[in-house]
C-alpha cells in the first residue's frame, strides 16, 4: 500500500543493458483495484480511473454555462520561471471552462518579473490576468488596509491568495473559487477538472473541495503529513477524544495539499493565515463556516511530484521545521478559541504520545516500501520525528507565550465593509 492507501504495482525499468534505471520518475507505476472507504464526516471522491478527460470537461462546460470558475495560480518569480508553470500555462489553453485566470506573482520586486509572467501567460488570452503583489500599485493598496489596522504587513503565499480572492470577488459571475500551486512536475489538465467538478455540478452539493494525492517516485514524500500531522492528529484524538474539529482534521487524507476548491461565500467569509498555517488555517475556517457535510475531498492523480523543502532541523526559522512550527501552533489556536484548556503538562503529554505514535508509523511505512520495492531511509525517518517531537513542545511555548499570534488576514466581508471600492481598485492594479 501507498501513502494514501492505494495497491500498487511498481516495477524497476532495465536499461539496455539490463540493469534497473535509478531514475525516480522511471518507475512505472500500475494502479490496481482503487479502495472504496469513506470517512466518518466528509465524502471522499475516489480516482476509479473509470472517468476520461472528454467526459469530465463535457460535464464541466455544461455546468459552466451559467456561472464562471475563477482559476488563482500563486506564483513566485523563480517558480515563474520554472518548467513546471510552462507546462501549467500548456495544458490551461484547453481549459475553457476556467473564465478567469488571475496569476498572483509575489516575492517579485522587479518590474521584469511583472513583464516576463505577463509574456507566459499571454497564450491564455483575456481571461488570464497577473496580479502584481509586490506592485507599487498593490502595495500602495496595502498600506491602506495597514493603516486602518488591518494585518496585510506579512508577505507570502497567504497574501497573495487572498488578494486573488479579492480580484474575483470583484466579478460577480464567479461563483466557483480554485487554487493549485504552480510546481506541480506532473500537471495535468484532469487534475484540474477533478478539483472544479465536485463544486459546479448541479447534482452535487458541496461548498468546499480539498485534494489528496500520492506523493510517490522511488520513495515516499510528503514527509510532515506523514511523520508530523497524522500521528500528531492520533495523538491529539487520544487526549481530546470528543473533539469534533480534530476528528474533522483526522477525516482529511493530505490536510497540508495546496489545492482547493470553494464556493464564492466562502471565499469572501473565511480568514486567511500569513504563514505555514495556511492549509490548517484554512479547514479550520471551512469547519466554522460551513456544513460539515458539504466538505469533501478528492483524489486528483495517480502521483503528484513537486519540489521539496530542507528539513533545516538545526534551523527552526526555515524549511520543514519552520513549516512544522506553524501547523502546531495554528492547530494549538484553534483549539484554544473552542475553549480548550491548552497547559505545560498537555503538551508534555502530545509530545510522548506523538513519539510513540511516530514510530508505530515508521514501522508502518518501512513494510509498505519493503513490499513496494520503494527507497526507504528509516534512520532519516527516525531523526525527522525526533525533530518533529521537539516542534510539539516548542510550538506549545510559542501558544503559551503568545496565544493570539500572527492575526489570521480579515475575511473579505469585513474589508468590504469599511472600504466598499476596494475590490474594485484592486482590480484596476491588475495587467
Amino acid at each position: 500500500m501507498i501513502a494514501d492507501g492505494r495497491s500498487v504495482k511498481v516495477r524497476r525499468p532495465t536499461n539496455a543493458s539490463g540493469e534497473s534505471a535509478t531514475s525516480p520518475l522511471a518507475y512505472e507505476v500500475r494502479f490496481n483495484m482503487p479502495d472504496f472507504y469513506q470517512h466518518d464526516l466528509i465524502t471522499t471522491i475516489h480516482d476509479l480511473r473509470s472517468g476520461s478527460l472528454e467526459h469530465l470537461e463535457s460535464m464541466l462546460r455544461e455546468s459552466t454555462a451559467k456561472q464562471k470558475i475563477g482559476l488563482v495560480l500563486p506564483v513566485t518569480a523563480s517558480d515563474m520561471r520554472a518548467e513546471p508553470f510552462t507546462q501549467i500555462v500548456d495544458e490551461l489553453i484547453d481549459a475553457d471552462y476556467i473564465g478567469s485566470i488571475v496569476v498572483s506573482l509575489g516575492v517579485a520586486p522587479n518590474v521584469a518579473d511583472f513583464d516576463e509572467t505577463k509574456t507566459k501567460i499571454a497564450p491564455l488570452g483575456d481571461r488570464a490576468k497577473v496580479l502584481w503583489t509586490d506592485g507599487p500599485e498593490v502595495q500602495s493598496l496595502y498600506g491602506e488596509l495597514i493603516d486602518a489596522g488591518i494585518p496585510l504587513s506579512t508577505p507570502g503565499k497567504g497574501r497573495s491568495v487572498w488578494t486573488a480572492f479579492g480580484y474575483l470577488l470583484d466579478d460577480p459571475n464567479v461563483e466557483t473559487f480554485v487554487l493549485h500551486d504552480c510546481d506541480i512536475v506532473d500537471y495535468s489538465r484532469k487534475l484540474l477538472a477533478r478539483l472544479c467538478l465536485p463544486m459546479v455540478h448541479p447534482s452535487l452539493d458541496y461548498e468546499f473541495c480539498k485534494a489528496y494525492y500520492a506523493r510517490v517516485t522511488d520513495r515516499m514524500h510528503g514527509r510532515v503529513v506523514r511523520l508530523l500531522v497524522a500521528p500528531f492528529l492520533r495523538a491529539l484524538m487520544q487526549s481530546f477524544p470528543e473533539n469534533q474539529f480534530v476528528r474533522f482534521l483526522s477525516n482529511f487524507r493530505y490536510p497540508l495539499s495546496g489545492e482547493f476548491s470553494l464556493t464564492r461565500n466562502l471565499a469572501r467569509s473565511n480568514r486567511v493565515a500569513s504563514d505555514w498555517g495556511l492549509e490548517v488555517g484554512t479547514l479550520s475556517e471551512v469547519y466554522r463556516n460551513t456544513s460539515i457535510k458539504r466538505v469533501c475531498q478528492v483524489d486528483l492523480t495517480c502521483m503528484y511530484e513537486h519540489k521539496h523543502q530542507e528539513m533545516s532541523i538545526d534551523d527552526s526559522g526555515r524549511g520543514l521545521m519552520k513549516m512544522a512550527l506553524d501547523i502546531l501552533t495554528t492547530i494549538y489556536r484553534t483549539l484554544a478559541s473552542q475553549g480548550i484548556i491548552l497547559s505545560h503538562s498537555i503538551f508534555v503529554t502530545l509530545r510522548a504520545s506523538f513519539l510513540r505514535i511516530a514510530q508505530d508509523c515508521i514501522r508502518q511505512y518501512a513494510t509498505d516500501a519493503r513490499v513496494n520495492s520503494l527507497t526507504y531511509d528509516r534512520h532519516g525517518e527516525e531523526v525527522a520525528i525526533e525533530a518533529f517531537a521537539q516542534c510539539v513542545t516548542q510550538a506549545g511555548e510559542i501558544f503559551a507565550s503568545d496565544p493570539s499570534g500572527n492575526p489570521a488576514i480579515p475575511n473579505w466581508t469585513r474589508v468590504r465593509a469599511a472600504f466598499p471600492d476596494f475590490p474594485e481598485r484592486l482590480r484596476q492594479c491588475v495587467g
